[in-house]
């Protein structure tokens, strides 16, 4: 067999940035955390010496990490001044709380999967399963601060909106199940824009529940009774008289050991006419269509928790995190719903909506 000197030449560069990324994905986590990235955002040029008396941080440490997200491009930096600098734009994407494209929580879970690799490694072997409340505490949080900048951006505003006739069906009261909620920022959010409507949040983590609980209350929504969170499963969740006007599964049906029968407990659990809401991430119906670098992360975090979740449950269906809308679509044609469009795409989600 004849080699490729060329060829390997490339893939040792490819090799070598990937391991790059992995260390810099390590700084970045630690950057976050000490809030450098907040220190440098609007902050113009500074020097390591700055950054050190703006965070407390030493600076012989600035130095090297300052070095290393120049080499990234991360952040820009100046020879001449040896300064380095953190451009609005990058800002968007690692500080700002506000802003839709907020990914530095993504260091965060990365530091989680590592966590749990001993665990991950032996169910890669057995073929078993890694529960979502087995995998390292790190991954909960950081998960639910991935996806609340779109819910922030998009639910209220757009999503419900293209949903036929719902917005105005939550404007005159009706019931909404948000089902696995974690930490309940989707449920919250929703129970802030319809205050006439009523909305409980599922999940069968408990410590989720809890925290959910606590982040109704801190909003000023936990007395009233429009808002609760209940432990259950995606298929044993209660409804009220007359079924759910509305039920929510906001990046959690591919997590589910059996999602048909997630889909079809949503269908039998609708009021007449009700609409189910699903939002996933954006993918394309074939293996081919995700190898880019979205698709890479979404395989990526499908393999060492989607899937996982999946096998520890009953069913081990394993839609695993990168499903298009045809396999969604046929998911939901199992459980009884005649109705399946997309109907919004943001960054990194897709929108459905299926009916009886």
């Amino acid at each position: 067999m004849s080699i490729d000197e060329r060829k390997v030449e490339q893939f040792l560069g490819q090799v070598v940035g990937d391991l790059g990324a992995t260390v810099s994905t390590a700084l970045a986590h630690i950057g976050d955390r000490l809030g450098l990235y907040r220190a440098m955002a609007g902050a113009g040029p500074l020097t390591p010496a700055e950054l050190a008396a703006r965070t407390g941080v030493h600076e012989r440490y600035l130095q090297e990490w300052l070095a290393n997200q120049a080499a990234g491009g991360y952040v820009g930096y100046e020879p001449a001044r040896g300064t380095y600098e953190l451009p609005a734009e990058h800002a968007l994407v690692l500080v700002d709380a506000g802003s839709p494209v907020l990914l530095a929580p993504g260091f965060a879970q990365m530091a989680a999967v590592w966590a749990v690799e001993e665990r991950l490694e032996a169910a890669f072997r057995s073929g078993g399963g890694v529960g979502w409340h087995e995998q390292d505490p790190g991954l909960f949080g950081s998960t639910e601060a991935i996806f609340a900048p779109a819910y922030r951006a998009h639910l209220v505003d757009s999503w419900i909106p293209a949903l036929d006739g719902v917005q105005a069906r939550l404007r005159q009261g009706g019931h909404v199940a948000d089902v696995g909620c974690g930490h309940g920022a989707s449920t919250i959010l929703l129970a802030e824009a319809f205050p006439t409507a009523t909305f409980t949040g599922f999940d069968y983590h408990d410590a989720s529940v809890e925290v959910a609980r606590r982040r109704a209350a801190d909003a000023g929504l936990g007395d009233g009774g429009r808002i609760g969170f209940e432990v259950a499963d995606a298929g044993g969740y209660p409804a009220p008289e007359g079924g759910y006007d509305l039920i929510c599964f906001f990046d959690a049906l591919h997590d589910f050991g059996d999602a048909v029968g997630a889909a079809a407990h949503a269908r039998e659990s609708l009021a007449e006419d009700g609409t189910v809401l699903l939002v996933e991430i954006r993918s394309g119906d074939r293996t081919e269509d995700n190898l880019n670098p979205l698709g890479r992360l979404g395989y990526g975090m499908s393999t060492v928790v989607c899937v996982p979740n999946a096998l520890a449950q009953e069913g081990r269906y394993a839609l695993g995190g990168q499903a298009g809308a045809a396999a969604i679509g046929e998911i939901v044609g199992k459980a009884g719903f005649t109705r399946f469009r997309t109907v919004a795409d943001a960054a990194i989600h897709r929108v459905f909506e299926a009916r009886p």
